[in-house]
């Protein structure tokens, strides 16, 4: 049985200075929603094919024709397989692969919790975003990669003032979702409020469907993204202009497993 550590208190404390950049309707309706979204996080990475049970992902050669069910030849019950794809970023081509999903994986098994910020209505941000032309790419560092990029499509900028410093903000556009891939000083950093040490993401939700040009950054919902959880992901790096100069002190931090340390990100 997965253990678990549900945060249900909201931040009084933290960055006093900070100005609050969202209207109270829209506060209220995200820590409202706060909690549900905690276990829902732990419902999805403990999933018999959620973050944790990934076990394998490996790339096959162009004349190999091994298909998901041969794959789990002398596999246990509790693994399953699934096909994917990429384009190689030496050649070109499309490169064949498959995931082995074990949902009795060590990484299940040691699971403790994410431990997490207190809610802080400071980092629900009401943001401007500006579409442009949806063919614009920006390439991303993916962890993976060995410092190679891959070009992601970008399809505007999100902008918005906080003490005193403008940021422009770029998500990448997943499957018709806004993702935001995003660093800050606490990566990988000691003590407490350290977070996952290669970035969190966040999903950039609209204000409301009349008003196209707001969106909300709620980073109470920032995450930790697949690799914190298996080193077969190979996650998107934050670009410059998406690093905060200033610790981001919401959301997720760090996955916490039984004997009570943290996970060590993966190298890249």
């Amino acid at each position: 049985m997965v253990m678990t550590d549900i945060v249900t208190e909201t931040s009084t404390a933290s960055t006093p200075t900070a100005p609050i950049l969202a209207s109270p309707s829209t506060i209220v309706q995200a820590r409202a929603g706060w909690d549900a979204w905690r276990e829902a996080r732990i419902r999805r990475v403990t999933a018999p094919a959620g973050d944790l049970a990934l076990i394998e992902t490996r790339w096959l050669a162009p004349e190999d024709t091994l298909t998901p069910e041969e794959a789990l030849a002398g596999r246990p019950d509790t693994v399953t397989a699934t096909a994917l794809s990429r384009r190689s970023l030496e050649t070109g081509e499309i490169e064949r692969g498959i995931r082995l999903w074990d949902a009795q994986s060590p990484a299940i098994r040691a699971f403790e919790t994410i431990s997490v910020f207190p809610f802080d209505p400071r980092w629900v941000i009401e943001a401007t975003f500006t579409p442009v032309n949806e063919s614009r790419t920006i390439p991303f560092e993916h962890i993976r990669d060995n410092g190679l990029t891959r070009d992601l499509v970008v399809p505007g900028d999100i902008r918005f003032e906080r003490d005193g410093v403008e940021y422009v903000l770029s998500a990448f556009d997943d499957d018709g979702t806004l993702l935001l891939v995003f660093g800050d000083p606490s990566n990988g950093a000691d003590g407490e409020d350290g977070t996952y040490a290669s970035g969190r993401f966040l999903f950039v939700e609209r204000l409301s469907a009349e008003d196209s040009d707001r969106v909300i950054l709620d980073f109470n919902r920032a995450f930790v993204p697949p690799c914190g959880f298996s080193d077969q992901y190979n996650c998107p790096l934050p670009p410059r202009n998406n690093r905060f100069p200033v610790p981001v002190t919401a959301g997720e931090k760090r996955v916490v497993l039984r004997h009570g340390t943290a996970r060590a990100s993966s190298q890249h």
